[in-house]
């Protein structure tokens, strides 16, 4: 359990630094005049390039390899849909401010990506 928890952690520190490139980006990108779907997309790929270089170093332990990398966007799939989905909803079906949204995404989707990542991604082999 504290190995499990220790990884969450760490998780949650490389997730948060992919966090703020998202949101980040995706501000930028909404005050370029980008449509919210759009913006999303864009923030969500260069986020998943961050997280995917901190999460394996800091996190796992593994050298980051191409391999490594397209296990690592199969799994955050899920978090991208959830992360737009949630977006979205709370955008045009709430009608939050888009940022707000953005960062309830994000939230939602950041449980999902790290058992994905742990169980799957970089799970240990026996």
């Amino acid at each position: 359990m504290r190995e499990f928890l220790s990884k969450l952690l760490q998780y949650a520190v490389t997730g948060g630094i992919a966090a703020v490139v998202d949101a980040g980006g995706f501000a930028l990108l909404v005050n370029a005049r980008l449509s919210v779907a759009v913006a999303g997309v864009l923030s969500f790929g260069i986020a998943a390039v961050v997280n995917y270089s901190l999460t394996s170093r800091f996190v796992f332990n593994r050298r980051a390899t191409l391999h490594g990398f397209v296990l690592f966007l199969s799994a955050a799939l899920i978090g991208f849909l959830t992360n737009i989905g949630i977006t979205l909803i709370g955008v045009l079906a709430l009608g939050l401010p888009p940022l707000v949204a953005k960062l309830a995404g994000i939230a939602t989707a950041f449980l999902a990506n790290f058992l994905l990542n742990l169980r799957i991604v970089f799970r240990t082999r026996s």
